[in-house]
C-alpha cells in the first residue's frame, strides 16, 4: 500500500532543495552529450562526474546521477537514427527503422518520435516502480541463478525469431557472441582464448566491440554518399515538424504501452537492462504487427517500441538498487557508490525507514521526465543540423570519436584494437546473412550466463537439477521450448510458400 504522508512529505522536501532543480537539467544535458557521442556511454558520464556528488545532499546526488541515466537514454538515439550507429547499447534497435527514415527524409519526425517514446517511457517506468516497489522486491528475490541463466537463453532465442528464416543462423551468431565474451581470465583463475596476451586477460569491452561492429559497415555504407539525406529539399530543420512527431506518439499508444511495461519489467532482473529490452520489445512489436515485413524499413512503431522500453527499463533497473541495494547494470552500480559516498544502504530498511526520501526521489524521476522533453527538444534543435553537413566533413570526426571513445573505455590500445577487429567481424557476419544483433546480445549477456550456470551448478551438488525443481524454472523452460518450436514452424512455413525454381526445386532458405 502506498504512504500517503510519506508521498507529501517527499514533495515538501523536493521542492525544499532548489539546487536539485538546478542540477537535474545539468546532468540531462550531460547524459545527452555522452549518449549522443558514439564511443561514450552513460556509465563513463556518470563515474566522471561522480565526485561532485560529494558536495550535494543525498537525494540531490541520487536525481543528478538519474538526469545523466536519463539524458543518457535518450542521446544513444540520436547518432542511431541520423547514422545508424548506436550511440549506446540501449539504442540498437532504434537503429532498425529510424535511420530508413532519415533516408526518406523524416529526421525531424523520427527523432520527435524517439523523444516522445523515451519522455513517456521514462515516466511509465517510474510511476510503476512507485506503485510495486514493495511488493516486486520480494519477487526479485525469488530469482536465483537458474532462472537468470534461462531468462538470458529466452533473450538470445528471441533475438532468433526476429530474423527473417535465418533462426538457426542467429543462434549460430548468438553462440559465437556468448564464446567471445568469455575470453579472458575465469573466476576460477583460468586463461581462456587470449592467446598468451596479456591485453585479453581482462576479456573483450562489449562496448568498443558494440561501436565496432555495428559502426563499420554503416560509415563503409556512408562514404558512397554525400549527405545524410540526399534529396536537398528534405535536408529541412523544422522544430515544428520535430515537435509534430513528438506529438504523433498518441498514434502509437499500444507500441508505447507495450514497450514501455516489457522495458520496466526487463530491467528489474539484473544483467538484463536496456540493452536487451530495446530488442525484445521491438522483435515482439513486430511479430504482432499486421505488417512485419514494414519493419526495418522506417515503421514509426519500430522506433517507439525501442526507445519506450530502453527508457522506462531505468525505472525497472532501480528496483533492485532501491528495494535490495543490489545493483542490476554498471549504472545502477555507480549509484550504489554515490549510497555509500553517503553513508547509506539501500534495501528493505532503507525503504521503511525513509520511505519519504525513496518516494522523493521517484517523484523527481517523474518531474525530470517532463524535463527531457522540453530540453530534448532544444537539444534536438541544434544537433539535427547533421543533415546539412556534407559527409566528407562529418565521418573524419565521428571516426576520431569512436577511436577516441573506445580508448577512454579500456584506458589501453585494446580498445582501439576490438574496436578495429570487431569491425571486420560485423562486416564478414553481415556478407554471409549471420545475425548482428545476435551476436552482440550473446556478447553483452556471457558472463552472466556463465556466472549463473556456474552457481546453478554449485547449489546442485554438481548437478543442474534446480533447473527442473524449481517451479519458475520450468516455466522458463516450457518458453523456450514454445519458442524453439515456433521458430522452426515460422521457418517451415516460409520455405514451403516459396516458389519452385525453374529445375523444379524448390528455393532453399537461409535459415
Amino acid at each position: 500500500m502506498l504512504d500517503l504522508a510519506a508521498i507529501w512529505d517527499a514533495f515538501g522536501m523536493l521542492f525544499a532543495m532548489p539546487m536539485a532543480w538546478v542540477v537535474v537539467p545539468l546532468g540531462l544535458l550531460i547524459g545527452l552529450v555522452f549518449g549522443a557521442v558514439p564511443g561514450l556511454s552513460v556509465p563513463i558520464a556518470m563515474a566522471v562526474f561522480l565526485p561532485m556528488t560529494l558536495y550535494m545532499e543525498f537525494t540531490e546526488a541520487i536525481l543528478f546521477l538519474t538526469a545523466i541515466f536519463t539524458g543518457g537514454g535518450f542521446g544513444g538515439s540520436i547518432p542511431a537514427i541520423l547514422m545508424n550507429v548506436p550511440g549506446t547499447s540501449a539504442a540498437i534497435a532504434t537503429c532498425f527503422d529510424g535511420h530508413p527514415m532519415v533516408r526518406r527524409g523524416e529526421h525531424n519526425r523520427a527523432l520527435g518520435l524517439a523523444l516522445g517514446a523515451s519522455t513517456v517511457g521514462t515516466a511509465v517506468g517510474y510511476l510503476l516502480l512507485f506503485l510495486v516497489l514493495e511488493p516486486i522486491s520480494g519477487f526479485v528475490l525469488r530469482l536465483g541463478p537458474s532462472e537468470l541463466f534461462l531468462v538470458a537463453v529466452i533473450g538470445l532465442l528471441l533475438i532468433g525469431l526476429m530474423t527473417d528464416g535465418r533462426f538457426a543462423r542467429a543462434v549460430v551468431a548468438g553462440c559465437i557472441g556468448v564464446l567471445l565474451s568469455l575470453i579472458g581470465m575465469s573466476s576460477a583463475g583460468i586463461e581462456r582464448g587470449t592467446f598468451g596476451s596479456i591485453y585479453l586477460l581482462d576479456g573483450i569491452d562489449a562496448n568498443a566491440a558494440i561501436i565496432g561492429i555495428f559502426a563499420a559497415s554503416e560509415l563503409f555504407r556512408l562514404v558512397k554518399h554525400d549527405y545524410l539525406v540526399e534529396a536537398q529539399d528534405k535536408r529541412s530543420v523544422s522544430i515544428r515538424e520535430i515537435a509534430r512527431g513528438f506529438a504523433d506518439i498518441r498514434h502509437n499508444l499500444p507500441t508505447l504501452g507495450r514497450g514501455s511495461l516489457l522495458g520496466a519489467g526487463l530491467g528489474v532482473i539484473p544483467g538484463i537492462g536496456s540493452s536487451i529490452a530495446n530488442l525484445v520489445s521491438y522483435t515482439i512489436t513486430k511479430q504482432l504487427s499486421k505488417e512485419p515485413e514494414s519493419f526495418g524499413k522506417g515503421n514509426p512503431n519500430g522506433v517507439v517500441a525501442a526507445e519506450s522500453a530502453n527508457s522506462s527499463s531505468e525505472g525497472g533497473s532501480m528496483v533492485g538498487l532501491l528495494a535490495l541495494g543490489i545493483p542490476s547494470s554498471a549504472a545502477t552500480a555507480i549509484m550504489l557508490s554515490a549510497f555509500s559516498m553517503h553513508n547509506i544502504t539501500g534495501g528493505p530498511r532503507f525503504i521503511s525507514d525513509q520511505k519519504d526520501v525513496v518516494y522523493a526521489i521517484i517523484a523527481g524521476n517523474l518531474i525530470q521526465a517532463v524535463m527531457l522533453g522540453i530540453i530534448g527538444l532544444l537539444f534536438i534543435r541544434i544537433i539535427v543540423y547533421l543533415v546539412r553537413v556534407p559527409l566528407s566533413y562529418l565521418l573524419p570526426p565521428i571516426v576520431i570519436c569512436t577511436v577516441l571513445g573506445s580508448y577512454a573505455l579500456t584506458s589501453s590500445l585494446s580498445g582501439p584494437v576490438t574496436l578495429v577487429a570487431f569491425s571486420i567481424l560485423g562486416v564478414v557476419l553481415k556478407r554471409y546473412n549471420y545475425s548482428v544483433v545476435a551476436t552482440v546480445i550473446g556478447l553483452l549477456l556471457g558472463l552472466m550466463m556463465e556466472g549463473n550456470l556456474v552457481r546453478t551448478w554449485q547449489l546442485g551438488g554438481s548437478s543442474l537439477s534446480p533447473m527442473v525443481t524449481r517451479p519458475v524454472s520450468l516455466v522458463l523452460i516450457a518458453l523456450i521450448v514454445a519458442s524453439v518450436a515456433l521458430a522452426l514452424w515460422v521457418t517451415a512455413r516460409r520455405k514451403s510458400s516459396q516458389p519452385f525454381t525453374q529445375t523444379g526445386e524448390p528455393h532453399r532458405g537461409d535459415a
